[in-house]
């Protein structure tokens, strides 16, 4: 009576198997395809694509201090302290991050509203700390 059921276990070892195949087949991009995520937005735009930028933060300025993007990119900031230990904020984007001095942190956001915004620091640096600010512009 076990042989009988010793087919059957292998058959469904054999589906587990191709089905789990397919599964992973599907869930890498093919040739030709973004490697980019869909944000899912139905407000992106068709060409949205990921800028990326290095951005120094020293005592009292981000340099750059102006970035531009268009509406549904995916923004890449790499962000280092050049001094004392800095922080970047960006409300309007849920961005807040803080970055040691010395060092290089990044931070991701998907730019999904049109519009011009500020971003400053938000770490107490020292006495121009609230002049401290950047604008991102979204088109």
């Amino acid at each position: 009576m076990k042989a009988n059921y010793l087919p059957a276990f292998f058959l469904m070892a054999v589906l587990v198997v191709a089905i789990s195949g397919c599964t992973q087949q599907n869930a890498s991009p093919g040739p030709g395809t973004s490697a980019v995520p869909a944000t899912g937005s139905p407000s992106a735009s068709p060409s949205a694509t990921t800028k990326e930028f290095s951005i120094t933060a020293k005592q009292f300025e981000f340099l750059p201090s102006t970035i531009t993007v268009n509406k549904g990119d995916t923004v890449k900031l790499n962000l280092t302290s050049a001094d004392v230990a800095h922080g970047i904020a960006l409300p309007d984007f849920g961005v807040s991050k803080e970055i040691p001095a010395g060092e290089t942190v990044s931070v991701e956001f998907t730019a999904d509203k049109s519009g011009t915004f500020t971003f400053f620091c938000n770490v107490p640096c020292g006495e121009g700390h609230r002049e401290m600010t950047g604008t991102l512009i979204v088109k």
